[in-house]
């Protein structure tokens, strides 16, 4: 009992409070929810949000921020839609390379000791350029067997949740149970140390963005194959969600910390929380600040909860 309230016990309990809490409104507000028709309604998007955050969860891992994930998700989704699904060899390669630029962005970020924040930024406009020159319109078609898997019904539960809850399970045992997610989260913690221990810092950083690109690159094909189609500007509100979802999910930005659990439920808590506000016939105009006052008071929570257990500690 007292391990489950410790501080990684806390930091996995206050999102999923946070989410059956606002599940329970929303099932309130609209009972025809409550069924599977209704449960895929509301998480349909939740798997493209969920990679992504688990994609800047990686990111967060070594105390980085990466704010080109949006436009990042958005060319994966333009390429996608059109040389995956007309050329897809040709399709392979541009998606392979992207991840591999990514990998050499974490290696020039660590040799020249610049700022994720800057470098990143500048990279959004990168990958939104090209996203336009490959689809200067919305188009494109989604490849058959990508929609196939987005649009599977499995019994019981619908895909959405099915695939989150598996995203989680695989995230959760790369980043804490082996031995890889070991060394990541120690160069947050304790770099110097993981140097020390012979491990190659350079090396980790580059599998670490290596590895975000990969995650993004399956949010920007699974938005494909739930739209149909792309658009260059498709994903640009998820550089925010997931970050929001991170730190929601009990992630933070220096030291290592985070939960992929928890970075899973926070993107679960922000794809319902538009439907939840939706119920509540709140105007699109004031839903993003809804989110965000959503968020505040959860991260209250959390600080509150996480200061008591520290004054509990001490006595």
């Amino acid at each position: 009992m007292t391990k489950f309230f410790s501080a990684d016990g806390l930091r996995l309990l206050i999102p999923a409070l946070s989410l059956v809490g606002l599940l329970a409104a929303v099932f309130y507000l609209q009972p025809r929810a409550m069924s599977y028709t209704g449960l895929n309604l509301l998480f349909n998007l939740a798997v493209p949000i969920a990679l992504a955050t688990i994609a800047q969860m990686l990111i967060m891992t070594v105390n980085d921020l990466d704010l080109s994930m949006g436009t990042f998700v958005s060319f994966v989704a333009c390429v996608t839609a059109t040389f995956l699904q007309s050329s897809p060899l040709l399709g392979v390669l541009i998606l392979m390379a992207a991840i591999g630029v990514y990998a050499l962005i974490g290696v020039m970020i660590h040799l020249r000791d610049l700022p994720s924040i800057v470098v990143t930024l500048g990279m959004s406009f990168v990958w939104g350029g090209l996203a336009v020159l490959i689809l200067p319109a919305p188009g494109g078609e989604a490849p058959g067997w990508i929609r196939a898997i987005m649009t599977v019904k499995p019994p019981l539960l619908p895909m959405a949740i099915v695939a989150s809850i598996l995203i989680a399970v695989v995230s959760h045992y790369v980043i804490m149970r082996s031995s890889f997610g070991v060394v990541l989260r120690g160069v947050g913690g304790n770099s110097r140390s993981v140097a020390r221990a012979g491990w190659s810092i350079i090396g980790a950083r580059a599998a670490v963005y290596g590895l975000a690109a990969f995650f993004a690159v399956l949010a920007g094909m699974a938005l494909v194959g739930l739209t149909t189609s792309a658009d260059a500007n498709i994903a640009l509100r998820y550089t925010l969600l997931s970050i929001a979802g991170v730190i929601l999910g009990g992630g933070e930005f220096v030291g290592g910390r985070v939960s992929p659990i928890g970075a899973v439920i926070g993107a679960l808590t922000l794809t319902l929380a538009g439907s939840f506000l939706s119920f509540l016939r709140i105007s699109p105009d004031w839903q993003i600040g809804a989110q965000g006052a959503i968020l505040i008071l959860v991260l209250t929570l959390r600080l509150a909860l996480n200061r008591a257990e520290g004054r509990k500690g001490k006595s």
